[in-house]
């Protein structure tokens, strides 16, 4: 999944990458509408098409500004990315299922252990030379501690996520990872970026909080439907308001799960 992905930037350029890239999150949609049976109002369609459009401004940015390397091989490339953005969709998506329907610390345990046995597969098989040509110092130690500690937080927060608003969401909030990479360019590296980066950004943020938005309204949506209901029965039925209040608790449960 991830080794698809970085693999095609040996063939493709930045700019193919991060725009195929965004290929996950109509996957991620349609897998959660199939499967999961998600439904997406139009604000929360909304909210995606303005995330997207967000980056593809830092797309167009980075044309304008640099990125005009086409690859050694851009075909194969771009196959690898959409290959990778697909499978990163599915393991999300399945990710999202386990969470909400299986216990959250055994998923966590299971992933930690078969994902350390396969990816220690796939290093010796696919990149033992590389492995072999690092030259260990502390210089070379320190960037993998800490790409290790970022990926542990990652993945242990990641379920959270998932639980509370989907896997769309997260792949959604994936896309500010772009921008923050331009605040470190910008403090650490002392590089001049282009103006359109921070427009970018401010679409991701709207994209987002419209996106969030549509969630809020949808969860508000049945409680404001029972109360609804309540009164009505009431109005119908003066002397059995009890009975009436059974009915409607049961039928906001029923919503809820």
């Amino acid at each position: 999944m991830m080794h698809t992905v970085v693999k095609a930037y040996q063939y493709t350029s930045l700019t193919s990458v991060m725009l195929l890239d965004c290929w996950s999150i109509p996957s991620v949609m349609l897998l959660t509408w199939l499967f999961l049976k998600t439904k997406y109002r139009f604000k929360k369609i909304t909210g995606v098409i303005v995330c997207v459009a967000g980056l593809v401004l830092v797309v167009f940015s980075d044309v304008h500004s640099a990125d005009r390397a086409g690859g050694t091989n851009p075909r194969k490339g771009d196959l690898l990315v959409i290959a990778g953005a697909t499978l990163y969709a599915i393991s999300n998506v399945s990710e999202e299922f386990l969470v909400k329907n299986a216990d959250r610390v055994e998923l966590m345990a299971m992933l930690g252990l078969f994902g350390g046995i396969i990816s220690a597969i796939q290093i010796s098989i696919l990149e033992r030379n590389e492995l072999r040509s690092i030259h260990w110092s502390a210089g070379a130690a320190l960037p993998f501690v800490g790409f290790a500690v970022a990926m542990f937080m990652f993945y242990s927060l990641v379920p959270v996520l998932l639980k509370r608003n989907g896997s769309t969401m997260l792949n959604l909030s994936l896309l500010t990872s772009d921008m923050w990479s331009v605040v470190i360019r910008i403090f650490a590296y002392h590089e001049k970026v282009d103006w359109m980066y921070f427009v970018a950004f401010g679409a991701v943020v709207v994209g987002l909080i419209i996106y969030s938005g549509g969630e809020k309204d949808e969860d508000e949506q049945p409680a404001n439907n029972v109360g609804e209901e309540e009164k009505q029965d009431e109005e119908a039925n003066p002397g059995g308001g009890n009975h009436s209040k059974a009915n409607v608790a049961g039928t906001s449960k029923t919503w809820v799960s």
